[in-house]
């Protein structure tokens, strides 16, 4: 692996690795200004894509990425998609394959949620940190795999799925046994996120064993916490201190927060880049990765059991089974 560490930049990171990113489509999952979705769209510019593609909710919130990517005659397309509507994501993903000509070099699912304090369901009653951290990107991913594949075929560069998930992975496993809370009566929201965040780990690992036999791989990062995103503005630092007693009642294990504990909005992007673009990390499939560098989840993110039960789980709760051979 390159000598990034936690201060690198995401212009560092795509200077670094320019060849990977010219000429190629990216697609962004959650762009919405400021985001790190945002962070990374614009940085990827410097180093001359073919096209930028931003599937997000609200296209008022993209604009502004979109007009920054194609002052700089990038060609940059947006695809309105709510994660938490299995309808919408299924129309998104045919409006995306057809913008994408059916070919996507890589896809970042940077969309996502924290901290929901009431208890709140998607469309198909689905807990909405599972939902829209989750479930919504499994259906979407899936329904897109097949331009994945096809962009391997067709070029010698690493093709990446990468899953932005979190250090708050470390507050629960997932609840196969109740993750929709009964109906709400045994939920909290760290729990809910800690089990959201861990979902996008077993995910990476179950799509590579999937897809990696057709060139497509998947790594899953932490990218670090940053004020700029407004992710966590709606909560107080006393919701926050709830997170040491629910993590050590769910894995047993005291939560220690990362260091560094914030990053600058230059920085927050650059851990995902790294997994998108790094060639040397390509034959280490599926990795999760924070701080720029590989790092080895608990067992019970990586556990391919799990990984294969969870699977089985997401086709349930969205109603299609998907093979690849």
């Amino acid at each position: 692996m390159s000598a990034f560490d936690a201060t690198t930049t995401s212009e560092q990171v795509v200077d670094s690795y320019a060849a990977q990113v010219k000429g190629r489509t990216f697609l962004i999952v959650g762009a919405g200004q400021p985001s790190i979705g945002s962070s990374i769209a614009t940085t990827l510019v410097r180093a001359s894509p073919s096209h930028i593609i931003i599937a997000s909710r609200t296209a008022s919130k993209v604009e502004p990425v979109l007009s920054l990517i194609r002052d700089t005659a990038i060609k940059a397309s947006f695809v309105q998609v709510d994660l938490s509507d299995h309808t919408s994501v299924r129309c998104a993903a045919e409006e995306i394959l057809d913008i994408a000509a059916s070919r996507i070099d890589v896809l970042i699912n940077s969309a996502g949620n924290m901290g929901i304090k009431e208890y709140t369901v998607d469309k198909q009653g689905i807990e909405m940190q599972l939902s829209g951290n989750y479930v919504g990107l499994f259906l979407l991913t899936n329904l897109l795999a097949p331009a994945l594949i096809a962009a391997a075929k067709a070029d010698s560069r690493s093709v990446r799925v990468v899953n932005i998930s979190s250090h708050g992975y470390h507050i629960s496993p997932f609840r196969f046994d109740d993750y929709n809370f009964s109906h709400g009566k045994t939920y909290d929201l760290w729990t809910a996120y800690g089990q959201a965040k861990t979902a996008n780990i077993l995910f990476t690992y179950a799509l590579t064993k999937r897809l990696q036999g057709q060139g497509v791989v998947s790594f899953v990062v932490h990218p670090g916490s940053n004020f700029d995103t407004k992710l966590g503005a709606h909560l107080e630092l006393e919701d926050y201190n709830a997170i040491f007693e629910i993590a050590k009642r769910n894995t047993g294990s005291e939560f220690v927060f990362d260091e560094p504990r914030f990053k600058t909005y230059e920085q927050i992007g650059a851990t995902p880049l790294t997994a998108a673009l790094d060639p040397s990390i390509t034959s280490k499939a599926p990795a999760y990765l924070m701080n720029n560098q590989i790092t080895e989840p608990a067992d019970y993110a990586k556990d391919p059991t799990l990984a294969q039960k969870l699977w089985e789980l997401s086709e349930k709760l969205v109603g299609q089974t998907f093979s690849y051979e």
